[in-house]
């Protein structure tokens, strides 16, 4: 069996450390954050009032039967996790105040037609007959698979019901055109798009899997915070005798002749070990730790990044769910904003606010908000500049106050992370939350899971399969398999 070196303790790290340590293998974890995690954060706030505990990465859990997966093939189940289901999904609030509950299954059809009248609900049904076929294809032959190059989707082109599913150079865009007339339809499609860091209008329509997966087989929210996830990594990996160190960053990768041998730690140390696996952004790693520019060059187009607020709020807000969407007038605005050159924040953003009713979250008598907007990442924009975060959280309330949510007087503490603040947190260039934005043709391929060297190995949401708690999951078990095979 072998030594393996990770690279981070992100939710990809953790999960291919346990399934590798299952295996047999003698495997060390290196997080250069106090905490594991990874961009699965959390935030607590203590105040007069109580604490208030925040999760700062994903606020829905999709697909559990892909984390009962991983636990149950490295040692069982994980009573840790306790799921509630989500109903609604998400509440969207649309620019001319209507109102739609998204919901799992056939159910979210009716609410179509009741909300939006037979026409927008029939129309719905069409698109979704098309999304099962993407969903189906996808699950087979992307997310489920090594993909290392254009050549293994080119294959799809000799099964041609799949590609015409997959519907290459056609957009997320144009697909909601083509099929929804309900401008309101297709605005929630487009969101999805975001999903992966995306611009709807460049975004390929095969990603119309990702609502799928949402909508027809439903979403969890994990009592005492999705954070409790990498409680249940962490513990599993200790239980398998994986070594997580903490505090403690990778500077660079060793290589010896053509492969991978190990890590250098900051200051110096060297740890040696057959297999590397880097659980970090792909720009990060063939930027930073093994510098090859040429792979590197191909990643810069980064996704967008998000500007986030946390709020302490006194009292309750019956019209929000958990998870509410505040749609604005102009929607393509946000994206000429936020991938424009120069980049901006935009003016009058979506706002998606999540507000868990779980007593662990916040004290009696308060909400605890976490407040996200969809904003260009550092660099494209200097979230750094003095006032400049202030300023838009300012303008962030501002805009919910106009869409009929002003919690301004009712503020405990407002505490503010930009892109500036991932990027330092994780390591992520740009704080970009999904690495490369899903856009044009190449749009489904991440970078590939088998590193530039021989003996490297990358997961998480910033490579194959893609950003999103179940296909970081995919992401270790597609690596671990290899791993095993070689």
């Amino acid at each position: 069996m072998a030594t393996v070196t990770v690279i981070g303790a992100g939710v990809g790290g953790l999960a291919t450390a346990a399934r590798l340590a299952a295996a047999g293998h003698r495997v060390t974890v290196f997080e250069q954050a106090a905490v594991a995690g990874g961009k699965l954060g959390r935030h607590e706030r203590v105040t007069g009032a109580g604490t208030f505990r925040f999760d700062t990465g994903p606020s829905l859990f999709t697909l559990p039967q892909v984390a009962a997966e991983l636990f149950a093939h490295t040692g069982g189940p994980a009573p840790e996790l306790d799921l509630v289901a989500l109903d609604p999904l998400v509440r969207h609030r649309f620019p001319d105040g209507t109102t739609l509950d998204s919901c799992a299954g056939a159910g979210f059809a009716d609410r179509i037609g009741d909300a939006f009248g037979a026409t927008a609900a029939q129309d719905w049904r069409r698109l979704w007959r098309r999304a099962g076929r993407v969903w189906d294809t996808s699950w087979r032959h992307v997310l489920t698979a090594p993909v290392d190059g254009p050549l293994q989707l080119a294959g799809l082109a000799w099964r041609l019901r799949d590609l015409a599913a997959i519907a290459p150079g056609r957009t997320l865009r144009g697909l909601g055109r083509r099929h929804l007339r309900d401008p309101r339809l297709r605005m929630l499609l487009d969101r999805y798009a975001t999903y992966t860091g995306a611009d709807p209008r460049r975004a390929p329509a095969a990603l119309l899997a990702i609502p799928y997966a949402e909508l027809e087989f439903g979403g969890w929210y994990l009592r005492g915070g999705l954070g409790t996830l990498a409680d249940a990594l962490l513990a599993r990996c200790a239980a398998l005798g994986v070594t997580v160190h903490l505090g403690t960053p990778v500077e660079s990768v060793l290589v010896e002749g053509s492969r991978a041998a190990g890590v250098v730690l900051a200051g110096g140390t060297t740890v040696r070990s057959d297999l590397v696996v880097a659980n970090a952004d792909a720009l990060h790693v063939y930027r930073d730790l093994l510098p090859s520019p040429r792979r590197a060059a191909a990643l810069t187009q980064r996704s967008l990044g998000g500007f986030v607020l946390l709020l302490g709020v006194r009292g309750t807000t019956p019209q929000l769910a958990h998870h509410t969407v505040f749609f604005p007038d102009d929607y393509d605005a946000e994206f000429d904003a936020i991938f424009g050159r120069p980049a901006r924040p935009p003016a009058d953003p979506t706002v998606f606010v999540t507000s868990a009713a779980d007593p662990a979250a916040r004290p009696d008598g308060h909400e605890a908000w976490f407040v996200l907007v969809n904003a260009p990442p550092q660099g494209a924009f200097d979230w750094r500049a003095p006032g400049v975060a202030d300023g838009y959280a300012d303008r962030v309330l501002a805009v919910l106050a106009a869409r009929g949510v002003d919690v301004r007087d009712r503020l405990l503490f407002r505490d503010v992370l930009t892109p500036a603040d991932l990027e330092t947190a994780t390591r992520s260039p740009g704080g970009a939350i999904y690495g490369t934005a899903s856009h044009g043709l190449t749009g489904l391929l991440r970078p590939p899971n088998r590193g530039t060297v021989r003996d490297l190995f990358l997961v998480g949401g910033s490579v194959h399969p893609g950003g999103g708690l179940p296909l970081v999951m995919l992401s270790a078990k597609i690596v671990a398999d290899r791993i095993g095979a070689a």
